[in-house]
């Protein structure tokens, strides 16, 4: 058996058990808490009992949260509105090595997609397809036989499917339409950002029954338009929108004077068209974000 420095060895696998975590979770708050579980077993563990501390610590964060999704997913039976993942806000330019994995499975539309899973199968379906892990391993980590390992990432691709919800358009697409947002909302012409969206777009805000905000969807171009021209314009009008890279591409966070009152990202389709808009405004969801891109590397 090899010797375990428990807190280096943790350390060294804060970041990659973070991005596990909230993968799975789609929450800031739950992912960090499912760490600090963890850390809190690994601490008390037998070390001599431990033939490979990251497999052992995977294991157990990954246990605690397919226990923490299965509660918060009963709980939000009676989630007033729309709800959305917790966005969170990191800078490519600073986390580099992170950069594959914010662009490509970090996106709101994406982690919406994955809600379509069962716990256990969305655990699978992330160890395996987004952090590469073995099915042997996976097998092991969930007490499955290796079939039943592969039957549940066979069955959660299905759920996913080919979906567009990864897709990343090209940075000056994304600054293009983040400027035809802004200039929208403080009152200029809804001509550009028109062209910018697809057909049978869906804006989606998530205000969790704590501030006003949309209780139900809209769908479709013209009705979005109009929010996005007529109404949001006048609800935010002394507020400042400041452009941030959110859930591994830019957006945008609207401040009150210092305080955040709202995120927004985007979803796109294949063709590069705008399919999703996503805006969080539940207090809740909204207080890590000074946080995320100082504490917490995903990779």
């Amino acid at each position: 058996m090899k010797h375990v420095d428990h807190f280096a060895d943790f350390e060294e696998a804060r970041s990659y058990l973070i991005g596990i975590a909230y993968r799975i979770l789609s929450s800031v708050s739950d992912a960090e808490d499912a760490v600090q579980d963890t850390y809190l077993k690994w601490v008390s563990a037998d070390c001599t009992q431990i033939r490979s501390s990251r497999a052992w610590l995977t294991t157990v964060c990954t246990r605690r949260c397919i226990d923490m999704l299965r509660a918060s997913q009963r709980s939000r039976v009676d989630y007033i509105g729309s709800w959305l993942p917790e966005p969170i806000c990191a800078s490519l330019e600073e986390n580099p090595d992170a950069q594959a994995e914010l662009s490509s499975s970090l996106t709101t539309a994406f982690l919406l997609v994955l809600e379509r899973l069962s716990p256990k199968e969305r655990a699978v379906y992330l160890l395996r397809e987004i952090f590469d892990v073995s099915y042997e391993d996976i097998s092991k980590l969930l007490n499955i036989s290796n079939s039943a390992c592969r039957k549940l990432v066979s069955r959660a691709k299905v759920h996913v499917g080919k979906h567009s919800s990864k897709y990343i358009p090209p940075k000056r697409t994304q600054k293009r339409l983040l400027s035809a947002f802004q200039n929208v909302i403080k009152g200029g012409d809804i001509a550009e950002l028109s062209t910018l969206l697809s057909q049978d777009i869906k804006l989606n805000a998530d205000g969790g029954g704590k501030v006003p905000a949309l209780l139900k969807p809209l769908l479709g171009i013209e009705p979005v338009c109009l929010f996005l021209s007529k109404k949001l314009p006048d609800y935010w009008v002394d507020y400042t929108l400041e452009q941030k890279h959110l859930n591994g591409m830019l957006g945008i966070i609207v401040r009150k004077n210092s305080d955040i009152v709202a995120a927004v990202t985007f979803g796109f389709d294949a063709s590069g068209l705008v399919s999703g808009i996503f805006i969080v405004r539940n207090p809740d969801k909204l207080k890590n974000i000074p946080l995320t891109a100082a504490k917490i590397l995903i990779s």
